[in-house]
């Protein structure tokens, strides 16, 4: 159910932004289970999460037949099975795309579908890379005169939740619909610098998450409010007040000297 949360999210996003209908924006996420690909032909043993997914197309349980076949632009592991991304897969990715995605999101790291290392190296570094769990980072190319070091993306809900679950709460939100998310992933997507970006860091850094937390915690609470879902709090406006009102009301540590008397 994870893979297919993923999906609808895709396809809200190409049917809000692009305008895309909801059900032709399905028909370009496919997904592979343990019987092989969804498709048609298995729409009658599919659980219902599946079904919106299950297309017209020949079933295979292979997955590297599945890329020949649908030329996916992405790949995204959520299936736990360590090695699933082989050699072949990401090879094979790498040759119908420029940029090839391969999120290996399962967790813990034994089960990721493959390794930071694996996706660089089989792609000659043009991978855009994000897994549920940590990898080291590589200096890339290793025989260059001049390597780059290169920071693989780790893709979990520590950007998106806590702020998301705070905006609602200073608008009194009444509903957390699927479109706050967009804006959410679309927040934290901007947020990212192009140096990020080019060593790759799809995502900001850390080490500056009570900033991201400020800009993304306002966005969503102003949308919020935008839609009807939440209200703006009292003498707050949009804008630098939101932010400066939303930074007020996290938690910041007492110092040590303070704690003590």
């Amino acid at each position: 159910e994870a893979g297919t949360g993923i999906a609808e999210l895709f396809a809200l996003a190409l049917h809000v932004r692009h305008g895309v209908p909801l059900h032709e924006a399905r028909k370009t996420c496919f997904f592979m289970d343990s019987k092989g690909l969804v498709c048609a032909s298995r729409l009658k043993s599919l659980q219902h999460h599946k079904v919106p997914f299950a297309h017209d197309v020949p079933h295979t349980s292979s997955l590297v037949e599945c890329i020949r076949e649908l030329k996916p632009t992405g790949l995204i592991g959520v299936s736990t099975m360590a090695g699933a991304f082989d050699e072949e897969v990401i090879r094979l990715m790498g040759r119908i795309n420029k940029r090839p995605v391969i999120f290996p999101l399962s967790n813990p790291t034994s089960k990721s579908e493959c390794t930071y290392e694996d996706a660089m190296r089989c792609t000659d570094g043009r991978v855009v890379f994000a897994s549920g769990s940590p990898f080291p980072p590589l200096t890339w190319p290793p025989a260059s005169a001049n390597p780059q070091h290169m920071y693989p993306a780790q893709a979990n809900n520590a950007y998106a939740f806590p702020s998301i679950g705070f905006a609602a709460v200073l608008t009194q939100c009444s509903k957390i619909t699927e479109e706050v998310f967009l804006v959410a992933a679309e927040t934290i997507a901007s947020l990212s610098s192009p140096e990020d970006l080019a060593c790759g860091r799809l995502f900001p850094p850390f080490a500056g998450i009570r900033d991201l937390a400020v800009e993304l915690t306002s966005t969503v609470a102003e949308y919020m409010c935008d839609e009807g879902l939440g209200k703006m709090p009292t003498g707050v406006q949009k804008g630098a007040a939101m932010r400066s009102f939303v930074r007020a009301q996290m938690f910041s540590r007492m110092p040590h000297s303070t704690q003590q008397q």
